[in-house]
């Protein structure tokens, strides 16, 4: 697939079927997000690759908690509340697997780094027939001792982009994209 397309043609999906990706697949994923560019060449990057429904569903009640809890009034999360209570909403979709990419330390450029190295991976996925969504909802709760506890991540490293991957139920609709606020100086 030409990258453009895959970049014309990427959604985020959020509807899964319950059929698992290939140990094959994830690690060609995973060799797509590495070849991201990296400020000095310094590839900060982990990847950790979770399978386990039963973990998967206990990070979503953790980080639904957290975030309602630590979110209190006004604000951004506010149009989330009513979703975040459902104790039938699950943050990962029900998705087979979960890589979240994380820097091994911080520094100044980790988390663009890793952010990278995210889109690498979303972009491959796409090419492979498999969907991605970045969940937001998981970062801060996998940032907190507990959450990188979780997954086996030592307290020093930087949890960046918690992506879900998976084979679509369906093929995600277009979404229209605004025009591009473009400044010309010089």
């Amino acid at each position: 697939m030409d990258v453009t397309d895959a970049m014309y043609g990427r959604r985020a999906v959020r509807d899964y079927t319950s059929d698992p990706v290939d140990e094959s697949v994830l690690r060609q994923l995973i060799k797509a997000a590495v070849q991201a560019p990296s400020a000095v060449n310094r590839q900060p990057w982990t990847f950790t690759v979770v399978r386990d429904q039963a973990l998967l569903s206990q990070i979503s009640e953790k980080s639904k908690f957290y975030l309602l809890s630590s979110s209190p009034g006004q604000g951004a999360m506010d149009r989330y509340r009513e979703l975040l209570a459902d104790p039938n909403f699950q943050i990962f979709y029900h998705a087979p697997v979960l890589i979240v990419i994380s820097a091994k330390e911080p520094s100044l450029w980790a988390v663009e780094d890793c952010s990278v190295a995210a889109q690498n991976l979303m972009l491959a996925a796409y090419a492979a027939g498999l969907g991605t969504c970045w969940i937001g909802f998981a970062k801060h709760w996998l940032g907190t001792p507990e959450g990188k506890a979780a997954l086996k991540l030592g307290p020093e490293c930087v949890v960046v982009a918690p992506i879900i991957v998976g084979h679509p139920k369906i093929a995600a609709a277009p979404v229209p994209r605004k025009e591009p606020d473009v400044q010309w100086v010089g």
